[in-house]
C-alpha cells in the first residue's frame, strides 16, 4: 500500500476502504536472497498480539480468511511503531492487520475480521499485512523471513496451503487480477533492496518459496514412518497427562557449534527427530559402526519438550558438512561449561575489530546465532551489562549487554570498559 502519508493515496485508500465497508455487508526457489535467509538459522519469529479493539468488525464473505494479501508501506522514514499509530489515527481511511519489520510481527487487528487495504473483491477474502522498510541487508532478508512466517502461520491457522494468486497475493496482484485498487507493492521496494544488498532481483515468486518453506517447518512432516527395534534405553521423560497439550519448542544455532559424546552416550538411543514427535522413530548406535566415545559431533538445533512430557534434545552431525543429521537426548552430549553470574554497570562497544554478537554465548547448552556485529553500531555506541559467562574450555568472559532494548552476548573483547 503506498505512502499513508500522501494525500493523493489517502483518497485512493478512503475509496477502497468505503467499498470494503460495503462488501463486508455482502519449496524454496534458487533466488540467492532466500539462500541466504537459510543460512542464517534464524528463531522462530515471534508475533506479538497487540489487537485495538477499536477497529471495524466485519466478516469475510465465507466469515474466515481465504488467504493472505503483502503490502508494504513505501515510506522510508518511518518506524513499525509510527505506521501502527499513523493507522490507528487514520483508520476509517484503511487499515491491515498487522506489521512486520526485521525484528517485529505485530498483529493490531483481529484477523477474524476483514480489514480494509486492497479493494473491496481481497478486502473480504485476505488477511493483509505492512512490511515497513529497512535499510540494511540482513534487516531486509530478516524482514522477509519474519513475512514468510507470518503467511505460512495464517495459512496454517486456517486450514490453507500456500498458492501464488490463490491464497497469497500482493497487493499488485490483487490490482491486476481482482481489481478494486491499482497500488503495485511491494514490488518497487523489494526490487530495490534486493539491487541494492544483494545484487539480484527479488519478485513474489520468490517469496511464494519462502512461504512454502517456512509452510513446511510450521508442519513438522516427516517421510519415515519406520520404527526398527533397538535394544538401547532411553531414560529421558516421556509420559502423557491428558489434559496438557505436548509442544516441542526449537532453538536453531548456528552450523558451527560442537559438543562431544559422553562415555556413557550408548544409554540413550538416538532418532531421526525428537523421540515422540510425529514421524520419529529410533535409529539406534548399533547401526553407526564406529565407537563414537567422545567424538565431536556438531549441533545445530535444540528441542525443549514441555506441556505433559519432558527433555531437551540436540540435532548432531559427524562432521561439518555431513548432511545427514541425528537427534540425541541431552545427557548424550557434553557441552563446554559456562558459569554464569549477575554483572552491572556501562561500556561501549568496541568497533576497532567487527566483534560478533550473539543471541547465547557461544558454543554453550542453550546454542547460539549470530545476531549482529560491533560495527554495525556507531562508534562510543554505549551498552549496558547485565549477566556475566565464564567458560571453562577457553577461559573466555562473556558479557550480556542490552542495546536498544534488545539483549546479545558478546565476548569480552568487543566492549570497552571506559564507557
Amino acid at each position: 500500500m503506498k505512502k499513508w502519508q500522501r494525500w493523493a493515496v489517502r483518497g485512493i485508500a478512503i475509496t477502497a476502504g468505503c467499498f470494503g465497508l460495503f462488501w463486508s455487508n455482502t519449496s524454496a526457489s534458487a533466488n540467492s536472497i532466500n539462500t541466504y535467509i537459510a543460512n542464517q538459522n534464524y528463531a522462530t519469529p515471534k508475533i506479538t498480539s497487540s489487537i485495538w479493539s477499536t477497529f471495524p468488525k466485519n466478516s469475510y464473505r465465507y466469515n474466515k480468511p481465504e488467504g493472505v494479501v503483502v503490502h508494504e508501506t513505501a515510506n522510508p522514514n518511518s518506524t513499525i511503531y509510527n505506521e501502527i499509530a499513523y493507522m490507528k489515527n487514520n483508520y476509517s481511511a484503511a487499515f491491515v492487520h498487522t506489521f512486520v519489520d526485521a525484528s517485529h510481527i505485530i498483529n493490531i487487528a483481529n484477523t477474524k475480521y476483514l480489514s480494509w487495504g486492497a479493494g473491496p473483491v481481497a478486502n473480504a477474502r485476505y488477511v493483509q499485512f505492512e512490511q515497513v522498510e529497512v535499510h540494511s541487508k540482513a534487516a531486509f532478508a530478516s524482514e522477509l523471513n519474519n513475512a514468510a512466517y507470518y503467511t505460512a502461520y495464517i495459512l496454517k491457522q486456517n486450514g490453507l496451503t500456500p498458492k501464488r494468486y490463490t491464497t497469497v497475493l500482493s497487493h499488485h496482484d490483487v490490482s491486476n487480477r481482482l481489481g478494486g485498487t491499482n497500488h503495485t507493492d511491494p514490488d518497487g521496494y523489494w526490487k530495490s533492496n534486493a539491487s541494492t544488498y544483494f545484487g539480484t532481483t527479488y519478485t513474489m515468486t520468490d517469496f511464494v518459496s519462502l512461504v512454502n518453506t517456512q509452510y513446511a517447518k510450521l508442519s513438522g512432516s516427516s517421510t519415515s514412518t519406520d520404527d526398527p527395534a533397538d535394544n538401547n534405553t532411553d531414560t529421558s521423560t516421556d509420559h502423557t497427562t491428558p489434559t496438557t497439550k505436548k509442544t516441542v519448542t526449537y532453538n536453531h544455532g548456528s552450523n558451527n557449534e560442537t559438543a562431544t559424546l559422553a562415555n556413557n552416550y550408548t544409554n540413550w538411543t538416538v532418532y531421526n527427530h525428537v523421540k515422540g514427535t510425529s514421524g520419529a522413530y529410533k535409529i539406534g548406535w548399533g547401526r553407526l559402526s564406529a565407537d563414537h566415545k567422545g567424538a565431536k559431533v556438531y549441533v545445530d538445533s535444540r528441542g525443549v519438550k514441555k506441556g505433559g512430557w519432558s527433555g531437551t534434545w540436540y540435532r548432531i552431525r559427524f562432521s561439518k558438512n555431513a548432511t545427514t543429521k541425528y537427534w540425541v537426548y541431552s545427557k548424550v552430549l557434553n557441552f563446554p561449561k559456562v558459569t554464569y553470574s549477575d554483572a552491572s554497570g556501562t561500556m561501549t562497544l568496541n568497533n576497532s575489530q567487527n566483534y560478533a554478537m550473539y543471541n547465547h554465548v557461544l558454543n554453550s547448552t542453550y546454542l547460539s546465532k549470530t545476531t549482529a556485529h560491533t560495527q554495525d553500531f556507531s562508534t562510543g555506541t554505549k551498552v549496558t551489562v547485565n549477566k556475566q559467562g565464564n567458560k571453562a574450555s577457553d577461559g573466555s568472559t562473556w558479557y550480556r549487554i542490552v542495546l536498544n532494548n534488545k539483549a546479545y552476548w558478546i565476548k569480552a573483547a568487543g566492549l570497552n570498559t571506559n564507557a
